[in-house]
């Protein structure tokens, strides 16, 4: 009933919100994923999108398509798999950033480790900055982190704007330096806080410096300080800084997916787990579920 390619594209159109940019992930032409997605709509007689000149929205039932289509293509793939006779095999060394702590990347690396149980899977958590440096020493296989706004490198996997968040009760002087929760470098996040701050000319200083996404959380809790953060991604708990506290805008941020270069034998197993990620890509910026640890 449902054309695997067509769910695809529908996917991606909901990851992005933008047709073009669903296009540059596909590879195709804008006129055809808004043909594959007016085609899904006719097969379900539904409208997935509400969209004008400006802007792209899932409906109701494009919320409620994106588990159907989740779980559609997974099952496609595992029967294409287990009657084509193609099993994975080998090491990967994916590499995520702290990001990724507290959403629900588990679970696709669940269903990853499910679908291809021949592969060797090994987990690095770090800084972005620190996972791009290991991906060109040839030390990873496969990253998914944040690149600078200047960085081509990279499958765009969603795209959002870095906000200041604190804690609720904190209150900050106008007249004293802005008081900062930073990774340490190469941080990413870090050096465009201090980039923003600077080219405001608004003073600063470090209250708190961690490599930890749960220990800038701690401190960010305890009131020390505000930080820069992802703002499809604000840890419960946490709010964003109002307008009147002054602080400078922050700008975008791109979550991409970057291959290394230096494995031939790993590409098929980074293949998989990059289009598992693509294909799960919506439950980056949901938190886990309680009762997972």
């Amino acid at each position: 009933m449902y054309d695997p390619s067509h769910l695809r594209t529908f996917l991606s159109v909901a990851q992005t919100l933008s047709f073009t940019q669903a296009a540059r992930r596909l590879g195709l032409r804008q006129s055809t994923v808004s043909q594959h997605v007016r085609r899904l709509e006719d097969a379900t007689g539904r409208q997935l999108f509400s969209r004008d000149t400006h802007s792209v929205e899932l409906t109701e039932d494009g919320e409620a398509m994106l588990g159907f289509a989740r779980r559609i293509l997974e099952v496609h793939e595992q029967a294409t798999a287990f009657f084509t006779g193609t099993r994975l095999r080998g090491r990967l060394r994916f590499g995520a950033s702290e990001d990724f702590v507290l959403t629900r990347l588990p679970e696709t690396l669940e269903g990853f480790r499910h679908d291809h149980p021949e592969v060797d899977l090994e987990l690095t958590v770090e800084l972005s900055g620190t996972l791009h440096e290991r991906l060109a020493a040839g030390k990873l296989d496969l990253v998914l982190a944040k690149r600078r706004p200047e960085d081509p490198r990279g499958e765009p996997v969603w795209s959002d704007r870095l906000v200041w968040i604190g804690a609720e009760r904190l209150r900050l002087e106008p007249d004293r330096p802005v008081p900062l929760i930073v990774y340490p470098p190469p941080g990413i996040t870090r050096a465009l806080a201090l980039e923003a701050l600077q080219r405001e000319g608004r003073a600063w200083r470090v209250a708190c410096t961690s490599g930890s996404l749960n220990g800038l959380i701690a401190a960010a809790r305890a009131g020390l300080g505000v930080m820069a953060h992802s703002r499809g991604l604000v840890p419960p708990g946490l709010v964003r800084v109002p307008e009147r506290a002054g602080l400078p805008e922050l700008g975008g941020v791109d979550f991409v997916l970057v291959h290394g270069r230096h494995r031939p034998s790993a590409q098929g197993a980074a293949n998989a787990l990059a289009a598992a990620v693509l294909a799960g890509g919506d439950r980056l910026h949901r938190p886990q579920r309680t009762g997972l640890g």
